[in-house]
């Protein structure tokens, strides 16, 4: 069992930072690989970022390439997502998540946070 909890959430104007983190908590943090996903309302589910279980490899959906980037620290059991120059249209819960390998479908992943709201404005 892996249990996640996300926070560094808010609001932000449109161009500004934030870095969200994810720890967790229970067994074999680091053989897992993590992803973010965020969810706008009437929105389904989309995938963010993922990282390998050693930092070595990230992917990233093409809305958020160049802006975000997915990091780990394997000996605080954390995942992080910084997000620069932010934009209205990243507005969403940001959700973190741990499954075996890099995902980009939710499907493939175990575990899941609660999420934490992300809220750009214009």
């Amino acid at each position: 069992q892996v249990q996640l909890v996300e926070s560094g959430g808010g609001l932000v104007q449109a161009g500004g930072s934030l870095r969200l983190s994810c720890a967790a908590s229970g067994r074999s943090f680091s053989a897992y690989g993590m992803g973010w996903f965020r969810q706008a309302p009437g929105k389904e589910r989309e995938f963010v970022a993922t990282i390998g279980w050693n930092n070595d490899a990230t992917i990233y959906a093409d809305s958020v390439k160049g802006r975000f980037t997915i990091s780990r620290d394997n000996v605080k059991n954390t995942v992080y997502l910084r997000m620069n120059n932010l934009k209205p249209e990243d507005t969403a819960v940001y959700i973190c998540a741990a499954g075996y390998g890099m995902n980009l479908r939710a499907e493939n992943y175990d575990y899941w946070g609660q999420g934490t709201q992300v809220t750009v404005s214009s």
